[in-house]
């Protein structure tokens, strides 16, 4: 099984190549407890995507602007979920409550859609979307590319501060042991692959990603720092997802969830 952070479909592949096995996609987020959409263990399987609501889950794709209009099958929205396991609220916390449950449904943050046969696609986390020059760039699109190289062994991809564009892309590499790729080579092969506007502008090489305790990519530590090498202050748009809490001494910030 894999769950909790995105799974490139490229080490799903050398995965499946290597050990005769298939990998399990899930998806949930801490709101929603435990996985209510998976991959069917015998049913049909859908490169790209994490499956299908299991039988007491909803899920639904609004406009992501509006958060109201339900869009049909393959257009990308706002994922969101109604399931009995959902939390009640943050402890303590209303207003960011408000934000995430609404009518009973929560309000996911992710992007994505769903196909004919409801299954579920994602395409990535909304408040990371990088607009170069007014145009939309999804990271997960750009991380999927560059992990194909065979140099490459990790890659993250996030905006930073632009002052021709007002955002570029920017990627962060780790390369295999025992390998070499240069700035040129991984920009010229995405170019092979994406259009103008998708390439990274910058591509930096590292021995390592940062990433939280389940070992999930942390693209807004890699935007952090490139701004702070930038001296540019972080723009102060809301994060669906992510809650932050005041710092009491003495007391955890991290918010703590209400169970049904």
């Amino acid at each position: 099984m894999s769950s909790a952070a995105p799974l490139m479909a490229e080490t799903k592949k050398r995965f499946e190549t290597a050990t005769g096995g298939h990998v399990l996609e899930a998806y949930a987020m801490t709101e929603s407890m435990i996985s209510g959409i998976f991959t069917p263990i015998n049913g049909t399987y859908k490169p790209g995507s994490v499956g299908v609501p299991l039988p007491d889950v909803e899920v639904r794709i609004l406009d992501a602007d509006d958060g109201h209009t339900p869009l049909a099958a393959g257009q990308v929205g706002e994922i969101v979920v109604r399931a009995p396991q959902l939390m009640s609220g943050y402890w303590q916390r209303p207003d960011e409550t408000a934000q995430m449950l609404r009518d009973g449904w929560l309000f996911s943050g992710d992007l994505g859609y769903l196909d004919e046969d409801g299954y579920l696609f994602i395409v990535d986390r909304k408040k990371d979307l990088i607009k170069p020059s007014g145009f939309q760039v999804w990271p997960r699109e750009v991380e999927e590319v560059i992990a194909t190289h065979p140099a490459v062994a990790e890659v993250g991809v996030a905006g930073i501060p632009d002052p021709q564009c007002s955002e570029a892309v920017k990627a962060w590499v780790v390369l295999r042991q025992g390998q070499h790729a240069t700035e040129a080579e991984i920009r010229a092969y995405c170019r092979e692959k994406l259009v103008a506007y998708k390439v990274p502008k910058q591509v930096e090489f590292r021995d390592s990603l940062p990433k939280s305790h389940m070992l999930k990519l942390l693209r807004r530590e890699l935007a952090r720092e490139a701004r702070e090498a930038h001296a540019v202050p972080a723009p102060s748009r809301p994060q669906a997802g992510v809650q932050t809490a005041p710092r009491v001494e003495g007391v955890s910030p991290a918010p703590a969830l209400l169970a049904s």
